[in-house]
């Protein structure tokens, strides 16, 4: 197994440009929302250990009970994973088998990804109608959590939701690249 950026030919840095006017600007917007994504998740990790290490030193050495920071922390993570996907897909993160890859030749490696990056919009744009469905569901039902603590289940479907929505036109963004094509890379310069 693999990661996809750890692949021969795969772009350490950036993803190609896209050669068509409309998919580059999606595609600079999806890198926009990255970095805002990546960075918010980055907060959200460090405040959910935060949490938890209070949690666990609260009821260890006070013998008191927290009843929010499980779903706080939950909440957090699911957030985290949803929002950061998107950025993960563009760098082709996602853990892959390459047992084919090594087998096919280039072109019909080429195809093989075309038709993974098809499948799998198609898989997450099904999955995006489905969590947008859940969040408009919970928020008009004003569905909470079972606990005591109760937060609204809005919550975590909104950044599901959100995420997959992401992820979703990081795949159109993708499948739209491979039809239309890449900016040739410009030369570096001498720069190295």
């Amino acid at each position: 197994m693999s990661h996809g950026f750890e692949m021969p030919g795969a772009a350490a840095t950036r993803p190609a440009v896209p050669a068509s006017a409309p998919v580059a600007w999606l595609a600079a917007f999806l890198q926009g929302y990255h970095r805002v994504a990546v960075f918010l998740g980055m907060i959200a990790l460090l405040v959910t250990s935060c949490i938890l290490t209070y949690s666990v030193l609260v009821r260890y050495f006070f013998h008191q009970p927290t009843d929010w920071q499980d779903e706080a922390s939950v909440f957090m993570l699911v957030g985290v994973i949803f929002l950061c996907s998107a950025y993960v897909q563009s760098l082709r993160g996602h853990i892959g088998i390459e047992a084919l890859a090594g087998l096919l030749s280039p072109l019909a490696n080429k195809v093989r990804m075309f038709i993974v990056d098809v499948v799998s919009f198609l898989f997450c744009a099904f999955f995006t109608w489905k969590s947008w469905a859940l969040f408009h569901e919970a928020w008009v039902e004003g569905q909470t959590t079972s606990s005591t603590f109760a937060p609204p289940l809005w919550i975590p479907y909104s950044l599901m939701a959100l995420g997959m929505s992401m992820l979703t036109l990081q795949l159109l963004v993708q499948v739209l690249t491979r039809i239309t094509g890449t900016v040739p890379a410009a030369s570096s310069g001498g720069a190295q």
